[in-house]
């Protein structure tokens, strides 16, 4: 029986830290569109206002969306240290972010459906409510943006705080899940920006071609938002990260870390398991029959974002010793970079 202490060689599979900021911010937000979603909609009932009802209605879409955000940041953290999620949670919060863009894409094709209906049958507008009720959303949702904007600001100050980013991966540890949030805020400003200058020129020039007109340019707007969301998201979840310039960094610390040729990386994968964390598994062949995964696993150590790695070795029959089996030796670089205690591969 094994009787030596493990906790060396065990690790928790907690990659992101999680987003205390944003799932706030989220959370508020959604409380914010639904109590506005109320009240419009309250609203048009009493003064029997089609605009009032159909923004409302609209703004209901936007909470359900937001709703979703705020419900996978929860998720994500309760369920944070279950050993059943192999590399953690992150992915619950890129899936929700993934749910709200498709979200995003059904108000675009409401609008379009809405707006070519105005178009085959006009119908009468009152334009001084409409004006007000646009008004009023651009007011809901610039607040709403500047609320998403400081939870994304207090948390990327927090990553700098703690960790160093390199310049080429600043884009991609964007958080998709307030990514979405703060798209669906601002697509609905968006759309209250196009109905104003549509309704305004409505009521001064008679130009009540410009409402529906106005309405299919914002779906498409907001279309292509949720287009290059639902790309970003998508790319997360199926682990399409083999071009990011973090496998070719990968490559080099391994291969050039010996004598040229020496060393190559036969196999390699590299997958996202946090906003700002990689996973990697990869295989080498060595000429070098002293090379261990520790001293890989040092060469990996200048990358702070590759979080895990697994490493089978292959030592070539003329390294002065016998072909070796491959053990995959697992371990998770941790803050400090804790070596593992791990030898290369059995003779056979």
């Amino acid at each position: 029986m094994h009787t030596e202490d493990l906790s060396a060689w065990t690790h928790q599979h907690v990659f992101d830290a999680g987003s205390a900021a944003a799932e706030r911010g989220t959370r508020l937000v959604m409380w914010i569109t639904a109590a506005t979603m109320v009240v419009e909609i309250a609203a048009g009932w009493w003064f029997n206002s089609m605009a009032l009802l159909a923004d409302g209605w609209h703004m209901s879409s936007h909470a359900v969306a937001i709703g979703l955000s705020a419900l996978a940041y929860a998720a994500a953290r309760r369920y944070a240290a279950d050993p059943r999620f192999a590399f953690g949670t992150w992915k619950v919060e890129v899936l929700g972010g993934f749910a709200s863009a498709i979200f995003l894409l059904g108000v675009a094709l409401m609008m379009v459906v809405g707006s070519v209906e105005r178009i085959v049958s006009p119908q009468p507008i009152q334009y001084r409510e409409a004006v007000v009720v646009a008004v009023l959303g651009l007011a809901v949702n610039v607040v709403c943006a500047l609320i998403l904007g400081r939870a994304h600001r207090h948390d990327h100050g927090h990553a700098h705080a703690h960790g160093h980013e390199h310049g080429h991966t600043g884009n991609l540890h964007h958080d998709l899940n307030l990514r979405s949030a703060y798209l669906h805020v601002i697509a609905d400003a968006a759309t209250s920006v196009l109905a104003i200058v549509a309704l305004v020129g409505g009521w001064l020039y008679g130009w009540s071609w410009l409402d529906p007109t106005m309405g299919i340019v914002g779906a498409i707007l907001v279309a292509n938002w949720a287009r290059g969301l639902i790309v970003d998201t998508g790319k997360a979840l199926l682990d399409r990260e083999m071009d990011h310039p973090v496998v070719e960094e990968i490559r080099a610390a391994v291969e050039t870390g010996a004598a040229e040729g020496q060393t190559r990386i036969t196999d390699l994968h590299v997958w996202r398991v946090g906003k700002k964390a990689y996973s990697c598994a990869l295989t080498v062949v060595t000429h070098d029959g002293s090379l261990t995964p520790d001293a890989v696993r040092r060469r990996l150590a200048v990358h702070e974002e590759i979080v895990h790695s697994t490493i089978e070795i292959h030592v070539c029959a003329d390294a002065g010793r016998a072909p070796a089996r491959p053990v995959p030796l697992t371990s998770r670089a941790t803050a400090a970079r804790r070596s593992s205690a791990s030898g290369s591969a059995a003779p056979r």
